[in-house]
């Protein structure tokens, strides 16, 4: 890391990257998606490895770590979706 921004941004990445772990947790506990819109989920997962491709095309960490961690919290919730009864 190159200096305080670059740790921000690392930061920054995480926080962003967490906001679905209450959502997957919640899944996980209670085995329904009923409410969760599989339209978004989706949706939320293309732009992921959209935004995975462009942080390795670019290289730039903090767009990688965010949405590799993402991608793999939103594919659970695609395969609750699949596997629980709603």
């Amino acid at each position: 890391m190159d200096s305080w921004v670059d740790i921000v941004g690392y930061f920054g990445s995480f926080l962003s990257a967490i906001t679905f772990f209450p959502q997957v947790y919640k899944a996980w506990k209670t085995k329904s998606v009923g409410d969760l819109s599989l339209t978004m989920i989706l949706i939320v997962f293309t732009s992921t490895l959209v935004w995975i491709v462009y942080g390795v095309a670019k290289g730039i960490g903090p767009v990688i770590l965010c949405n590799a961690i993402m991608s793999v919290l939103v594919a659970s919730l695609i395969y609750f979706k699949f596997t629980f009864k709603s």
